[in-house]
């Protein structure tokens, strides 16, 4: 399951007019920690905007991202409950699941979220939001990453050698 990570930035760009705006901009980021997140964000964000400042990276709980091809920009969280029938209490219970997924309308987000859904007829959206997330950066692994430096055995010495020849009268242990 991914994780992911909400990053926002700030930096100043002048407008038409010469004026310099302060731009705050949401990006979301799938990856296996904090530090990788803020790694990640600072590479992919580097390019586009070349003075910026990284003021927020927290976790954004979702269990499901969906990449709407054709579609807009937009992207919109819905949360949805499922009822599950509890064996132990004997009662329906409603378990929440969030999702986020890019469409033009609000209307589009939930035509995409009843089909993604299918035939499962034992749930409820409870919600469809507008995020200010501008993009989604899913998590690729690096394959031309360069191979690892082998490790030379024949230099490497126990330590109770290297003790030794520094002070001959110490021994390991002792």
């Amino acid at each position: 399951m991914a994780t992911w990570f909400q990053a926002k930035i700030k930096f100043v760009q002048e407008d038409e007019k010469g004026v310099a705006r302060n731009i705050n901009q949401v990006y979301l980021f799938d990856a296996v920690s904090y530090t990788d997140a803020e790694a990640r964000a600072y590479q992919h964000l580097a390019a586009e905007v070349p003075d910026f400042q990284l003021t927020g990276l927290n976790k954004m709980k979702l269990n499901e991202v969906y990449f709407e091809e054709n579609s807009s920009e937009i992207w919109f969280k819905c949360k949805v409950s499922y009822i599950v029938f509890d064996e132990k209490t004997q009662r329906e219970k409603k378990v929440p699941y969030a999702f986020l997924l890019n469409a033009h309308t609000i209307k589009d987000a939930y035509t995409i979220l009843e089909s993604k859904l299918g035939t499962v007829q034992d749930y409820i959206i409870t919600d469809i939001g507008a995020t200010k997330i501008l993009d989604v950066i899913p998590y690729e692994e690096d394959n031309d990453l360069e191979e690892p430096v082998p490790v030379v055995t024949e230099r490497m010495k126990p330590l109770a050698e290297v003790m030794k020849t520094l002070d001959p009268d110490t021994t390991p242990g002792a």
